[in-house]
């Protein structure tokens, strides 16, 4: 199970950087009509045809950037050269390229899309115009022209692909709090549980079905203290806890430093994106249930700064409930 677990997590791709080209157009072409008892023929070069453009398009089905991880160079198909009988060549074939939902598509820093929603499509590069054949260059004074233009270059660009889930809920906290647990009692989920730090290696989604509603929460790996500087594995997926609306702290409370360690993931949150602090945040106590009655009391007077206070037991599934009911009022 560990291998097929490891073998998972490298399937999981969220970035990726690829070299985009759109197609060229085509060349105008040079040509005279000649024709038995036609006199003065005349120009009919033809205009190159288009070239492909390279759209994007958002697919529910996909949940990773794997598909382009090995190959790195997509390119459309440059239009046909034009010929003569003014025929115009061929346009060449777009390129439709497919990612995941949360899909965010940046060019040299800044950010020109954002694909969230099932099939939405966009425009990222447009094919070259083709190139004027000499019958389209005829005029007044020049009624013989032997010149015809290139077709335009295509678009091209090194670009990055960043994935980042689209759930409602995040869930956050130091390895082996039971986030992967709780995700299962929560939701449809059904996520690796060890008990060894890092059993969740990359995130991983459920949904919980309340009512008339669907909610979507996604089980972040473990933060541990500087994730911001590369330690650990949590650093490397906080991006997804950005479109959270939500965020559930997942405490160990049978832990005696669970006040210092709450406060250390609050600060990794904080130096990795300062907005992570300013969502709703739900402190979920689990493992509650091997808690006497003062140690209950304890926890809750040192966190009383907090409103949104839980203690549950998701291995048993108890006391999940008022949780349940409070995270649905928030959707």
């Amino acid at each position: 199970m560990e291998g097929l677990e490891k073998k998972a997590a490298m399937q999981f791709v969220q970035d990726a950087k690829i070299f985009i080209k759109s197609g060229s157009g085509g060349s105008g072409s040079v040509s005279f009509r000649r024709e038995k008892n036609i006199e003065f023929g005349g120009p009919d070069g033809g205009n190159g045809g288009k070239g492909g453009d390279v759209l994007v398009q958002g697919n529910g089905a996909k949940h990773t950037l794997l598909d382009f991880r090995f190959k790195k160079k997509y390119t459309a198909e440059n239009g046909s050269p034009g010929s003569g009988r003014k025929k115009t060549g061929k346009a060449g074939r777009d390129l439709l390229l497919w990612v995941p939902l949360g899909t965010e598509i940046w060019i040299e820093g800044e950010k020109v899309a954002d694909i969230t929603q099932e099939n939405q499509k966009i425009t990222l590069f447009k094919g070259g115009k083709g190139g004027a054949g000499n019958a389209c260059l005829k005029n007044s004074v020049h009624q013989s022209p032997r010149i015809a233009y290139p077709g335009e270059s295509g678009q091209e660009s090194w670009v990055e692909l960043k994935l980042k889930l689209l759930a409602n809920v995040g869930l956050v906290g130091m390895p082996n709090a039971g986030k992967s647990t709780l995700l299962n009692a929560l939701t449809d989920a059904n996520s690796k549980v060890g008990d060894y730090p890092f059993t969740t290696l990359f995130p991983k989604l459920g949904v919980l079905c309340w009512e008339d509603k669907e909610i979507v929460l996604a089980d972040l790996p473990g933060l541990i203290e500087d994730a911001h500087l590369g330690k650990g594995l949590g650093h490397r997926f906080l991006s997804h806890a950005q479109r959270c609306s939500v965020l559930l702290h997942v405490i160990d409370a049978a832990q005696s430093d669970a006040f210092q360690k709450y406060h250390q993931i609050r600060q990794e949150l904080k130096l990795f994106d300062e907005t992570l602090i300013q969502k709703t945040e739900f402190i979920v106590f689990n493992k509650s249930d091997r808690l006497k009655e003062d140690q209950k009391k304890r926890l809750q007077d040192l966190f009383s700064n907090s409103e949104l206070i839980f203690f549950v037991s998701a291995l048993h599934r108890k006391d999940l409930e008022a949780l349940i009911n409070k995270i649905e009022t928030f959707f």
